[in-house]
């Protein structure tokens, strides 16, 4: 399980597995419930690549970033970090 310390949003830190190239298991610590519930269920096997593509430069509101962007930002930190 890999862990992400969040910046600039309501969620506190997001947990998740990669398995291959796809997406595991993710779970949002603190944030809106529903949506990160939600978000995390559309990108569980989802490919690690599409998963990024897909939720980079996400704001919400007039937050320089989001929940969705953050989980991207882990993405690309695992990527770097297990080439």
């Amino acid at each position: 399980m890999m862990k992400y310390k969040t910046h600039g949003v309501c969620s506190q830190e997001i947990n998740f597995e990669i398995e291959g190239s796809k997406v595991g298991h993710v779970q949002f610590v603190g944030g809106c419930s529903g949506n990160t519930q939600g978000v995390s269920r559309l990108v569980e096997g989802m490919d690690v690549d599409d998963a990024i593509r897909r939720l980079e430069g996400i704001k919400c509101g007039f937050r320089p970033t989001s929940c969705p962007d953050q989980l991207s930002k882990a993405l690309k930190e695992y990527k770097e970090s297990n080439q």
